[in-house]
């Protein structure tokens, strides 16, 4: 039975530029596919080799059109279109009918008769973004805002927003729109309540603005649970060692001095009120205020004697408006402290694992990962560690394809311990 790690298949993998198109199948070497939280943008790096007798140079270069490489004939100068479906044991990546375009191109390597080429590329919003410069106003609650913003200087597509509690006045100060949007997470509040925090992210599904809450409350994406031990499970034939994690490492595991540094556990917060010249002093404690969802069973805090942090903040009144009438614009102590706590807690555990192949995990998604424990007493299968296995969520993600293997490396985090999460907390 084929395994997830094998190598996938190129069921369609072309360049074009204009109205000429050659594929590239039979020559890549390596193919990495990128997506990332913390990315509005997904991007992608491919290598191949091209022994020349490949495209006809165009008669603009050369009135004979003699056979070229790709790199030189056709040639490679700048968001060409490449299209790829990519197919696996567990799934397929199909970028088929929505292309990824060519950022940078290199020619490494060059001898008389072939040529080695690296391909950087990036989705068609990454270059609409550099193009849309945000001037203009927005009111209203943020979700809208972001809408609009997505429809007004990315034609063509749609985002998934998630429901956002709250409303903010603010001008694009000829920022790029992808900047605009990301700035917006950090002031966003779930609707219903919870803890403050969206990022804005793309996907092979598409654009997304969602919030902390939301992605460590949705399902797990796979069925199965991932895990980690040195020796192979029984029962090769219904799959279930294309769910091994195959190599781990742990990237961070709390940093309680520049935890304590960034107010995250403890913080003082003074709000300037610009009508009434007065001050306003909060203090914020993770252990009183609280996350009120994790992937675990509660999070992960230091209970701290005093604040580490003081934080300052002068109130939006009338900014924008006439006259400094109504209320603060997005009253930051709604949301300042509160997300900066929520980012930092949700990265107290990094941790980069490789697996099998499978395209069909994203960047946002979550999964259950089981560590084995570790002991010199007699081990039984399917006892995973209590404290460190649970369920993580995927940061940044890569799908990576040559011509021996296939496999996906995340970095996943988590902002608590124990196989069980208080989703359901209020």
């Amino acid at each position: 039975m084929a395994n997830a790690a094998e190598s996938s298949k190129y069921e369609i993998l072309t360049i074009t530029k204009g109205n000429r198109t050659v594929r590239l199948d039979g020559k890549t070497t390596s193919f990495d596919y990128y997506e990332s939280v913390l990315s509005p943008n997904v991007t992608a790096v491919m290598t191949f080799i091209d022994t020349g007798g490949s495209v006809s140079y165009n008669e603009d270069y050369d009135s004979q059109e003699r056979i070229g490489s790709i790199y030189n004939a056709l040639p490679i100068t700048g968001q060409e279109e490449v299209r790829f479906k990519i197919k696996s044991k567990l799934g397929t990546l199909d970028f088929s009918n929505n292309p990824l375009y060519v950022n940078g191109a290199l020619n490494p390597g060059e001898e008389s008769n072939r040529q080695g080429v690296a391909l950087s590329l990036v989705s068609k919003t990454a270059i609409l973004n550099q193009e849309a410069t945000v001037f203009k106003k927005y009111s209203g609650n943020i979700g809208d805002s972001v809408r609009k913003l997505v429809k007004e200087y990315l034609p063509g597509y749609n985002v998934a927003v998630d429901a956002v509690s709250n409303s903010y006045s603010f001008i694009g100060n000829s920022k790029s729109v992808f900047d605009v949007i990301c700035s917006l997470g950090p002031k966003s509040v779930p609707g219903g309540g919870g803890n403050p925090g969206f990022f804005f992210y793309e996907t092979r599904e598409g654009l997304n603005y969602k919030s902390i809450d939301t992605l460590i409350t949705q399902n797990s994406s796979e069925p199965n649970r991932y895990f980690r031990t040195d020796a192979l499970r029984s029962g090769v034939s219904d799959s279930v060692n294309d769910f091994k994690i195959s190599s781990m490492s742990v990237s961070k595991n709390q940093d309680v001095i520049n935890a304590l540094k960034s107010g995250v556990y403890y913080s003082r917060n003074l709000f300037f009120d610009p009508k009434t010249f007065k001050y306003e002093e909060i203090i914020y404690q993770l252990s009183s205020n609280g996350i009120k969802k994790s992937l675990g069973k509660n999070a992960s805090f230091i209970n701290a004697k005093n604040f580490t942090r003081t934080h300052y903040h002068i109130k939006d009144v009338g900014t924008l408006e006439p006259t400094p009438a109504g209320s603060v614009n997005n009253d930051p102590k709604e949301w300042q402290a509160k997300s900066t706590m929520r980012y930092n807690i949700l990265f107290t555990q990094v941790l980069d694992v490789q697996v099998p192949c499978n395209p069909n995990l994203k960047a946002g998604d979550t999964i259950n990962c089981d560590f084995e424990i570790v002991t010199q007493e007699k081990k039984e299968q399917g006892i995973p560690d209590p404290v460190q296995s649970g369920k993580y969520l995927i940061i940044d993600l890569c799908h990576h394809f040559d011509p021996k293997r296939s496999f996906t490396s995340m970095r996943i985090v988590r902002d608590s311990y124990g196989l069980y999460t208080n989703k359901n907390k209020s």
